[in-house]
């Protein structure tokens, strides 16, 4: 959470969940569009399937709230699905952990620096927009997967 000098508030941790969750929401749709066949094999330029890359988003969402909520930073466990309803359950469940969890972050926790996984030394709220980030890039692969599959995707600014 940033301050101006005046005092007045830049984003609230509320509506830092808010961009947050209207991104998952957005990913989700590609999730859900994309094709079961190509879902967990299709790869283009040597990326890695976009399963794999919705998994990595999965693994980062608790851990780092939990961090983030704990000082304690321990790597996801969850088991890699193999089918495209799992995929959809297990980022579900995530976003309801999220949502549940994000009221326990302590307020000084947004600017307090850390070393998450022991190797990334940054505050809270750059820990959630680097998952963000993380996100949207990821997403961006997805979106050049379905267009080469001759799908559109989901407009971008639907969240």
């Amino acid at each position: 959470m940033s301050t101006s000098p005046s005092g007045t508030l830049v984003i609230s941790p509320e509506q830092l969940l808010e961009d947050w969750q209207g991104h998952r929401r957005l990913t989700r749709r590609v999730i859900e569009i994309f094709p079961e066949e190509s879902l967990f094999t299709y790869s283009l330029g040597g990326m890695r399937p976009f399963s794999v890359l919705v998994m990595e988003m999965i693994k980062m969402g608790v851990p780092i709230l939990r961090g983030e909520i704990t000082g304690e930073w321990r790597s996801s466990d969850l088991v890699d699905p193999s089918t495209k309803s799992e995929l959809l359950r297990l980022w579900d469940d995530v976003t309801a952990d999220i949502n549940r969890m994000w009221p326990d972050i302590p307020p000084h926790r947004f600017q307090e620096i850390d070393t998450a996984f022991g190797q990334w030394k940054m505050p809270g709220y750059a820990m959630f927009l680097y998952a963000i980030d993380n996100e949207i890039h990821h997403r961006g692969q997805g979106y050049v997967y379905l267009r080469s599959l001759g799908i559109e995707p989901p407009p971008f600014y639907e969240r």
